[in-house]
């Protein structure tokens, strides 16, 4: 559960968002994200589960998790917007966290909400001092990648930047 200050609670902000945000939707889930004036900076959130998700067990359920894939994501977006997360599939189309994850990740990143990750912090800066093997992969002439191998533990982003 997001802390009080992180969740929208007044019905006009809720439906400000939804009104004026932007959609960005996949599957059972739509985003309404629009820009919120508050300060400090931070953004605010909340999901809503219509009547054709299900009963009252199945909308909380879905509510339920919708959230717990936001919370996991929190850290990593982009401050100052209102985001209310509509569930409009069925209770089927979304029954676990495994699920919901990939939804939202693939909205997150749609929106543009992600923060860029810091380059000093890149897998070239965390494998500088560590006796991993890695195996170097050349698209072109101009970028290099550098791949774990199979037998050593993944480390860094999953999508490494270019």
């Amino acid at each position: 559960m997001f802390a009080r200050e992180l969740r929208l609670r007044n019905e006009g902000d809720v439906q400000r968002a939804r009104s004026r945000g932007r959609a960005w939707a996949d599957g059972p889930i739509v985003f309404r994200i629009s820009r919120n004036p508050s300060l400090p900076d931070q953004n605010r959130y909340t999901v809503v589960a219509g009547k054709k998700v299900g009963k009252a067990v199945q909308r909380n359920r879905a509510r339920r998790v919708v959230r717990e894939a936001l919370r996991l994501r929190h850290p990593a977006l982009r401050t100052g917007h209102d985001i209310v997360v509509i569930v409009r599939g069925t209770y089927d189309q979304l029954p676990d966290l495994a699920t919901a994850q990939p939804i939202v990740d693939r909205i997150i990143r749609r929106a543009g909400l992600l923060v860029p990750p810091d380059p000093a912090s890149g897998p070239a800066a965390e494998s500088s001092g560590s006796n991993e093997r890695n195996e170097t992969v050349t698209r072109s002439t101009s970028d290099t990648v550098t791949l774990p191998t199979p037998d050593s533990p993944a480390t860094g982003p999953a999508f490494p930047q270019t």
